[in-house]
């Protein structure tokens, strides 16, 4: 049984539209987790489809952490409607505590060198066999090395600091849903005092 309660909490989490929620609900049979997977999965299309829109809108978002830490991010959006929406503007304002918070080097995965990855692949690869490790251990630990070093450097892979069930990824993906148009985290850039 869907409860009216159960669609408020889901378009709570997720900011999508209450038909959405409750369909998706209906979908996953209540479970509130499989809804919100789905609701990220169809973020996921809304963006897959909107990929060669352009996002010339967007807000920056600052953040300044006890006169020591500086952040600026923007977050870009494809409409002028969406940008100066309250809850686009929060976003671009958690997404700046993040990164004072987690220090992210990338964007995504994409924006990362190939030659880091390599090299990070080399190191790991050397420990492993030095350990005497089998050659599919061996690339097990690799793969699982990479993806760690993703999830701690890049942005989007980091987990949420106000929620470490759900990552910055996420919590784009849900306003995609909410505004149905592409959003986009297009540069950051971090300072802190001394380095």
């Amino acid at each position: 049984m869907i409860t009216t309660q159960d669609i408020k909490h889901l378009r709570e989490r997720t900011g999508a539209g209450i038909l959405d929620c409750r369909e998706a609900l209906i979908e996953s049979e209540g479970d509130l987790d499989r809804a919100l997977r789905a609701l990220r999965a169809k973020a996921a299309l809304v963006t897959e489809k909107r990929a060669d829109r352009t996002t010339h809108e967007g807000y920056l978002a600052t953040y300044t952490h006890a006169g020591r830490i500086g952040v600026v991010v923007e977050l870009r959006c494809e409409t002028d409607f969406v940008s100066g929406n309250r809850g686009f503007r929060e976003l671009a304002h958690e997404i700046a505590l993040q990164v004072a918070a987690q220090k992210p080097r990338w964007i995504s995965r994409d924006d990362v060198p190939a030659e880091v990855i390599a090299g990070l692949a080399a190191e790991e690869r050397m420990t492993a066999v030095e350990m005497g490790k089998s050659a599919p251990i061996v690339e097990r630990i690799v793969a699982g090395k990479v993806e760690r070093f993703y999830r701690d450097n890049c942005l989007l892979e980091q987990p949420y600091i106000r929620n470490d069930k759900e990552t910055i990824g996420d919590l784009v993906r849900d306003k995609i849903l909410a505004f149905g148009e592409k959003l986009s985290v297009s540069r950051f850039v971090r300072l802190e005092l001394g380095e």
